[in-house]
């Protein structure tokens, strides 16, 4: 969470330089190689299988292309501030949809934090000085891009019965990288140009945002997806949203406001309740005083 949340600003910083869809694409092929390398060392790396590939393939489409076209295309004509509280919806998204999925219906309580953490996106995203006229539609793709990214994290957890989740991450960056360089050629044509054009501090925040906050950042989570499972995993990107907030104020400068503590507030506690995490906490105290009784 500390290297995701990092890495916005990184993005947001290296997009004053180049045009999203490219910049992404390369940046995404150099983690997928860096995952790779780092697999290689410890003798992870085999060939999927056919039904394997049918999650790559899902799991690159949705985690890698839908994700990062939309959270690039997002972050090129919003804040890093605001795009790091949308982000922060990621877990009750995974929870409601994991349990809408799997026909484990949510609870009321559930439902309710759903309620408060989209509450808390329109505490930030509404209540500027111009209200919905004020709407960025940057702040549209980065909702759509935690979409995505939550759809595909059932992929993962269900690939990771049989695939290692740190294989999956390379052939899922790799795959995925391959298919926006080409959107990147019809989209952004000649774009490709500018890498010789930009500054080293360009290219030190490439470094890190690829190997650091992309390809070790997936490796990480994804491991940890298929070790706890969507809805647990997911609890842990409220620290991807502080993280961004913090790294947006202190390299980008940008000001948090008021209204972005209060969003924040709202969607931790969105979190809390929709997760299932404080229903589960009432039932053990229940059962807890009533084995004490």
């Amino acid at each position: 969470m500390l290297v995701w949340g990092l890495n916005l600003p990184l993005l947001k910083y290296m997009l004053t330089f180049m045009n999203p869809v490219t910049m992404t694409a390369f940046r995404i092929l150099t983690a997928g190689i860096t995952v790779f390398i780092i697999l290689s060392a410890f003798k992870l790396v085999r060939l999927p299988t056919k039904k394997e590939w049918t999650y790559i393939i899902g799991g690159a489409a949705l985690n890698v292309v839908m994700h990062h076209y939309f959270l690039n295309m997002g972050l090129f004509r919003t804040t890093g501030t605001n795009a790091g509280l949308i982000l922060g919806t990621g877990p009750v998204l995974t929870a409601i949809l994991t349990a809408l999925i799997l026909r484990n219906y949510p609870t009321k309580i559930q439902w309710l934090g759903a309620i408060t953490g989209f509450i808390g996106i329109g505490s930030v995203v509404l209540a500027g000085d111009q209200g919905l006229s004020g709407l960025k539609i940057g702040d549209g793709f980065i909702f759509l891009a935690i979409l995505a990214q939550v759809f595909s994290f059932l992929i993962i957890a269900k690939a990771a019965k049989t695939l290692d989740p740190r294989l999956l991450t390379a052939y899922m960056l790799t795959t995925g990288s391959l298919l926006l360089i080409i959107i990147s050629f019809i989209q952004e044509p000649g774009e490709i140009v500018k890498f010789t054009t930009v500054p080293p501090s360009f290219w030190a925040a490439f470094a890190a945002s690829a190997i650091l906050g992309t390809a070790v950042g997936h490796m990480l989570y994804n491991y940890s997806l298929g070790k706890v499972g969507p809805s647990k995993a997911a609890i842990f990107m409220n620290l991807n949203t502080l993280f961004s907030l913090i790294g947006s104020a202190l390299f980008l400068g940008e000001i948090i406001t008021s209204r972005h503590l209060i969003g924040f507030a709202l969607i931790i506690i969105g979190v809390i309740l929709g997760s299932g995490a404080a229903e589960d906490l009432w039932k053990k105290r229940k059962k807890k005083r009533e084995v004490e009784a």
